[in-house]
């Protein structure tokens, strides 16, 4: 596949700028994978500063109609019946077996309004399958774009440009407003363990603002940093990525502790008999893990627990940051007790590595979630 066919961000010569040749994809977008800049340093920034990624490659999709609410409660497995107007909510979409076909972020903007945020998954393949009977439409946004600052000085650099209380916005929380005078709606997430903020525009006001918070980061020390850096930010979270970290090919929530994305007392939605009959069956639970090794493992890599294999590597970094070689694992149930000692297989290598409580950084989540905003 040539770059040609990809969707483009208008972006790009802004990536270009700072390095990237463009030439990997990601939901069939081009992506900055690298900059010029390191990406330990890069992610430096996020957890000190702040660095702002171009997340565009994310699919959103509107739904809208009087059975929208409906609908998507037919399609996901959360109860979107309870998330109001102005916040969001993760939830998971699987078959009529139960696998996962996607995890999808929906945004509640009104009781007939919503806004569907996915990644590389079959979500719009399974749309009109659900879609028969409901009074509803959807249809896929390619002319948005998504700036994604992420660190602990995200809230100082935007919140003198914008009208809306950033302050005030709750985790998952979401509104229309305006950024440096233009339209746009500012949500508060990510996906780096960080607090911050998503920026959803027009691609004619894309460049504009990327320029604009960058010049406003500049006395913060923030910086652009590349997926690269976001790679590792995630994985030092223990944000799971579709598919990557689902070694199943009809792996269930259960088996990587997506339970809180499931409400089973919530009317039928598409798998939830399966789900039910499923659960109490998970082959593999997700789980972290450390090697004592100074370079990242590979994906893929077996797993052994006194030379049997118990599971296997998903996703891997190694992490500057926290001097670790981290990843996250699928491994049968009976050895993911924290502090089992097991073997990677990586290659001709064997390695040592230990089960241990995730995420590996800010593990009580006070990044994101700070004590002073939890009920």
């Amino acid at each position: 596949m040539t770059e040609t066919v990809w969707r483009q961000s208008v972006l790009n010569g802004r990536h270009r700028e700072l390095g990237s040749k463009l030439e990997e994809s990601w939901n069939n977008m081009a992506i900055p994978q690298h900059y010029a800049t390191c990406p330990d340093e890069e992610t430096v920034a996020v957890r000190t500063r702040a660095g702002l990624i171009d997340v565009s490659a994310l699919k959103i999709i509107h739904v809208t109609g009087k059975d929208a609410l409906a609908f998507l409660n037919a399609l996901v497995t959360a109860d979107l019946a309870k998330v109001p107007a102005g916040r969001s909510m993760i939830a998971s979409i699987v078959n009529d077996d139960g696998g996962l076909i996607d995890d999808v972020l929906v945004y509640v903007d009104g009781p007939e309004t919503f806004r569907l945020s996915h990644g590389g998954g079959a979500l719009e393949e399974a749309l009109p399958v659900v879609a028969k009977g409901f009074d509803v439409s959807y249809q896929r946004d390619d002319d948005v774009h998504i700036l994604s600052l992420q660190g602990p000085k995200a809230l100082d650099i935007l919140a003198p440009h914008t009208p809306m209380d950033l302050k005030a916005l709750p985790y998952f929380g979401h509104g229309k407003t305006t950024l440096f005078g233009v339209p746009v709606s500012l949500a508060r997430g990510g996906y780096s363990a960080e607090r911050g903020y998503e920026v959803f525009c027009a691609a004619k006001d894309a460049v504009a603002l990327w320029d604009q918070i960058l010049e406003a980061g500049k006395p913060f020390g923030a910086m652009a940093v590349s997926w690269d850096c976001l790679d590792i930010v995630r994985v030092e979270g223990a944000l799971l990525f579709f598919p990557f970290d689902m070694p199943h090919a009809d792996t269930t929530p259960w088996e990587v502790l997506m339970d809180w994305s499931v409400d089973l007392n919530k009317p039928s939605f598409r798998g939830k008999e399966a789900l039910i009959r499923r659960k109490g069956t998970e082959r593999t639970h997700q789980a972290g893990m450390e090697v004592l090794a100074a370079t990242a493992v590979t994906p893929g890599a077996k797993i052994l627990r006194d030379g049997v294999e118990v599971g296997v590597v998903n996703s891997v970094t190694y992490s500057r940051y926290l001097m670790k070689s981290l990843a996250l694992v699928s491994l049968k149930p009976e050895a993911t007790a924290l502090g089992t000692a097991l073997t990677v297989a990586d290659g001709a290598a064997r390695l040592e590595a230990n089960v241990v409580r995730t995420p590996f950084y800010d593990p009580m989540r006070l990044r994101t979630h700070p004590l002073d905003e939890r009920d």
